[in-house]
């Protein structure tokens, strides 16, 4: 729970020194703009009326948070959301809160899906803002490079305006297994990518070769530490698909459990 302290909000503000808001409603991104200092004092903001205008403002503030609009006010910040992740740019996976009437469980879901990550619902108070800027500043959450996904752990995502049945609660996750399962699933999805989404499977499968490093490290298996540096080295040059594939094979055929490691399995096609 936000606490209100002076110190907190000093914490947040340092987090928030360019903010880029993308609100087809000048009024509305007006009202936003002025809670926002309310609470950083001496923040940039920037006003963006289209995705397009958002994107291409993007690509030259290098906004440290976005505020996104649903696609029902005819501005999508959904799709604005997907291609931020998926793009090349320093602020990719820099925090997106979508504030919007729309706080149906598909809204909030969607844009949970969509890697962003938080979800505020309008009219909103300064409270409300001051939770949200908390959860996204001073909480950080894990980020996922996948295929099919690019963003925040969704495991973490929440919103206060849905209670539902569908509302996911957070899991204990970290252990070395739970980790290694969900890297391996990863590196199969990016594999299968590699002619039909080049660029993001790469970087999907640079991360899970760090990941796959790190539990290695943790099992103390130096044979998984080995076959993800190669995978990795695959990443820092121009490996031929054919030499990054093979070494895709190795990390899939080494990884899969014998029954007496004790580690997760993962049945590979």
């Amino acid at each position: 729970m936000f606490d209100g302290n002076i110190r907190t909000l000093q914490r947040i503000a340092a987090k928030m020194q360019r903010v880029l808001i993308v609100d087809p409603h000048p009024a509305a991104g007006r009202l936003l703009a002025d809670h926002l200092r309310h609470v950083g004092g001496h923040i940039q903001i920037f006003n963006a009326p289209t995705i397009e205008a958002g994107w291409g403002m993007a690509r030259t503030i290098d906004p440290m948070l976005f505020f996104v609009e649903h696609a029902s006010s005819g501005c999508d910040g959904l799709a604005l959301a997907r291609k931020i992740r998926r793009s090349d740019l320093a602020c990719r996976e820099n925090p997106i809160i979508m504030c919007t009437a729309e706080a149906t469980a598909e809204a909030i879901f969607g844009a949970r899906d969509a890697g962003i990550h938080e979800f505020m619902r309008k009219p909103f108070t300064i409270k409300d803002l001051e939770r949200r800027l908390e959860a996204v500043t001073l909480k950080p959450r894990d980020w996922v490079e996948a295929v099919q996904y690019v963003g925040p752990d969704r495991r973490r995502f929440n919103s206060a305006e849905y209670n539902g049945p569908r509302k996911r609660k957070a899991d204990a996750g970290g252990a070395p297994a739970a980790r290694l399962s969900q890297a391996l699933r990863i590196v199969k999805s990016a594999a299968q990518a590699l002619d039909s989404d080049p660029a993001q499977a790469r970087r999907a499968l640079a991360a899970q070769a760090v990941e796959l490093k790190k539990v290695g490290e943790t099992l103390k298996d130096a044979r998984l530490v080995e076959a993800a540096a190669a995978l990795g080295a695959c990443m820092t040059g121009g490996t031929a698909r054919v030499e990054l594939v093979k070494r895709i094979d190795v990390v899939m055929g080494f990884l899969i459990d014998d029954g007496k490691s004790g580690r997760a399995t993962l049945e590979v096609a």
